[in-house]
């Protein structure tokens, strides 16, 4: 039964997406650097959270993938990134099988390919599981000429998906030159290790935030670029999983007009939850703090101007973390904004209506370490259009209008 179906997929997401006449002509080549265009922008689509593989079993299960695939096929018919984000749980892996668990992912580029698009993607905690695991994925996606998709961190604690991209000046695309802009992106793991069951029976679980090896490397490595280039590299990162300093500034209220966005979940879902400092999780402990040194070094690295994140698929507002936070001994520095973005797959819980978070950047922006970012909707509707500028915390933007969908094809009645 499941392989008919999942062929039918396949052919649904060639199908469904119909050539366009910008095609080509706002993405940059999949087979070389990343540039800026000739206009001096470059802009980004996030998809998050598609969450692909549920339950292929139920008649539910295959309808919400093509309903995802129908949410990218909208968004980026409306947008023109020269480069999309695959920021984490790209596969609902609990519920696929060890034999084809990461074909879900040429579902997911489809869209992509057929418009010549290259992508970059972190993993999340579905993307780990006993049938799955980011080796796997990586591998699957490295089929596909058009991922940039890569791994830095060979630290066996480390997870995958931890790499920078650089951007180019648009005439100037080769390591001989200053890189304009830095891409970093962070696996921050959880979910459960790859085939590996305790002696109980159960499976093992995985530390769930960005491991110290990687940290490590992030600020080396971000030295070595100012060091070899005399000048601070303006940069963004990516990671599924949010810090715990977007918990506790949750806590302490999100201003619908000063950080526009949906703010569902809550309390949210933060890196190291249901760890003990001692490394257990036997759901004896809230929290572990293993997260510290992360949030340490993206307060302090400078020219980081935002992190952008998944998970909570209730929550998009993003937030500038300019002071010191009750219960967390790091004082930030860089003032980066910790943003979410916004739920993209029919996959996972939740009825907010799908999207994606689009980032826009200009070389001008840049001087001011600044970025314009909103959410298209799959509607064709904008929502929390902000500048992340200097007086970001201070302007007053529209509240976000807190709209639902739901599957409009899936029967979740025939289980």
């Amino acid at each position: 039964m499941f392989l008919p179906v999942f062929v039918a997929l396949i052919l649904a997401s060639k199908v469904s997406a119909r050539p366009l006449t910008k095609r080509y002509v706002n993405s940059t080549n999949p087979f070389e650097p990343l540039t800026f265009k000739s206009d001096g922008t470059f802009q980004i689509s996030i998809f998050e959270d598609l969450h692909f593989g549920e339950n292929a079993w139920d008649q539910w299960g295959p309808q919400q993938d093509i309903n995802s695939v129908k949410v990218v096929n909208q968004i980026l018919e409306a947008e023109s990134p020269g480069l999309v984000v695959l920021n984490g749980d790209l596969i609902t892996g609990e519920n696929t099988y060890l034999e084809n668990s990461t074909s879900y992912v040429d579902l997911i580029v489809g869209p992509l390919l057929d418009r010549g698009l290259t992508w970059a993607s972190t993993y999340g905690n579905h993307d780990y599981d006993f049938n799955i695991s980011g080796n796997a994925i990586l591998a699957r996606e490295k089929l596909w000429p058009n991922s940039r998709t890569t791994q830095m961190v060979f630290d066996e604690e480390a997870g995958v998906s931890n790499y920078y991209i650089p951007v180019y000046e648009n005439e100037c695309a080769d390591q001989s030159c200053t890189p304009e802009l830095l891409l970093w992106f962070f696996d921050s793991r959880g979910g459960f290790r790859y085939q590996q069951k305790d002696d109980t029976g159960n499976r093992v679980g995985q530390p769930n935030w960005v491991d110290g090896s990687v940290v490590n490397w992030f600020l080396q490595t971000n030295a070595e670029f100012v060091s070899q280039y005399n000048k601070i590299i303006p940069s963004l990162a990516f990671v599924h999983i949010p810090t715990y300093a977007s918990y506790v500034f949750q806590q302490g209220g999100v201003d619908p007009h000063a950080e526009p966005g949906i703010n569902d979940d809550f309390p949210l879902a933060p890196q190291a939850q249901g760890w003990c400092a001692d490394g257990r999780n036997d759901g004896s402990c809230e929290y572990g703090k293993q997260d510290y040194p992360f949030m340490q070094a993206i307060s302090a690295v400078p020219g980081l101007m935002a992190a952008f994140s998944g998970h909570d698929h209730g929550n998009s507002w993003c937030y500038k973390w300019n002071s010191t936070l009750p219960n967390i001994p790091v004082a930030p520095r860089n003032d980066v904004n910790l943003c979410f973005s916004q739920h993209s797959g029919y996959g996972g819980y939740g009825n907010w209506e799908r999207g994606s978070r689009q980032i826009f950047i200009s070389k001008t922006q840049l001087e001011n370490l600044e970025i314009d970012t909103w959410i298209r909707l799959e509607s064709g509707n904008v929502v929390g259009s902000i500048s992340l500028n200097a007086t970001y915390g201070e302007d007053r933007y529209p509240a976000t209008n807190n709209s639902m969908t739901h599957c409009p094809t899936c029967d979740y009645t025939s289980t």
